[in-house]
C-alpha cells in the first residue's frame, strides 16, 4: 500500500517542527517529505518530490503561503495555516479547502486529518480541490491589510571591471544564476554578483518579479512573449533582447493572460 505524503511550509522552525510533530502522533502512516522555510523553496521542493499534500503558512518571507498556492494549484490537498483565523474563516467559507491556527490545537487539527484521510482514502480518489482564484485574492487582500508594506530591493550594487556599479533593480530585465554567480541583466549592460536566485526571490518587490525557473528571475514589464513549451512548461522572450528564458510548469499561470 502507498503512504500517504505531505509538504510542510512555514518560516518559523519551532512552529515547523510542532506541526511535524503532531502530524506524527495524529497520523503515524503520513510521511513528510520535506519541510519548507518559505513559499519559493515549498514550490521546487513540490516540483521535485510532487506530495499529495502541502501544508502551507500563509504568511511567509518572499514567496508567501498565497502565491505559492497559485503555483501548486489542484495539484495537492491544500491546507493553509494561519496566526489570524478571522480572515481563514471569511476567504474559505465557501471552500473545500482547510484552515489551521496557531498555536495548533490538536483536536482542530484530527479534524483536519480527518478529513484528508477520507479524501485520499476515497476510491477513485477525487481529483484535489481546486482553490478559487477569488478565494486567493480574498486571503492576499487581507494579508495586505493585517501587515505593513516590506522594503524591497531598490539597488543592485555590481563590480563592472573595475568600477562598482549601483543599477536601479527597475531597468534590471532579468536575473539568471549558475553554480555560482547569479547574471544580472540590465538596460546598461551584464554583470555578476554573487548574490543567489534565493536571496533575490526574498528581496525583490513579487508585484515586479518573478522567479518562473529554478534559476531565472524575470522583470514581468520585461516580458514581450511567453511560448508553451513541453512537459507543461514553456519560455518567455524579453524585450529587445534574443534571450529566451524557461519557465517551469509551477510558474505558467503567471503568463495565462499573454
Amino acid at each position: 500500500m502507498t503512504l500517504p505524503t505531505a509538504l510542510v511550509a512555514d518560516d518559523e522552525p519551532l512552529l515547523r517542527e510542532r506541526l511535524v510533530a503532531i502530524l506524527g502522533r495524529l497520523w503515524p502512516e503520513l510521511q513528510i517529505v520535506a519541510t519548507a522555510r518559505n513559499g519559493r523553496e515549498a514550490v521546487e521542493l513540490f516540483d521535485e518530490l510532487e506530495p499529495q499534500i502541502a501544508f502551507l503558512d500563509v504568511h511567509m518571507p518572499g514567496m508567501n503561503g498565497i502565491e505559492a498556492a497559485r503555483c501548486i494549484g489542484s495539484r495537492a490537498e491544500l491546507v493553509f495555516v494561519t496566526a489570524h483565523e478571522q480572515y481563514a474563516v471569511e476567504a474559505f467559507r465557501q471552500e473545500a479547502i482547510d484552515y489551521i491556527v496557531k498555536p495548533f490545537d490538536e483536536e482542530r487539527l484530527a479534524e483536519t486529518v480527518r478529513r484528508l484521510r477520507e479524501r485520499l482514502q476515497s476510491a477513485p480518489a477525487p481529483a484535489p480541490a481546486a482553490l478559487s482564484t477569488a478565494a486567493l485574492d480574498t486571503l492576499a487582500e487581507h494579508l495586505r491589510g493585517h501587515f505593513s508594506a516590506p522594503q524591497y530591493l531598490q539597488w543592485i550594487k555590481a563590480s563592472v571591471g573595475s568600477t562598482v556599479r549601483l543599477i536601479p533593480v527597475d531597468q534590471v530585465a532579468y536575473f539568471k544564476s549558475d553554480t555560482k554567480y547569479t547574471l544580472v541583466v540590465w538596460d546598461g549592460g551584464e554583470a555578476l554578483i554573487r548574490k543567489t536566485i534565493r536571496e533575490l526571490a526574498d528581496a525583490l518587490d513579487p508585484a515586479r518579479f518573478a522567479q518562473v525557473h529554478r534559476a531565472v528571475i524575470v522583470n514581468l514589464m520585461q516580458v514581450q512573449q511567453f511560448n508553451h513549451g513541453p512537459h507543461d512548461g514553456g519560455e518567455v522572450l524579453i524585450k529587445g533582447r534574443g534571450e529566451r528564458l524557461p519557465v517551469s510548469r509551477s510558474f505558467v499561470h503567471l503568463f495565462r493572460q499573454m
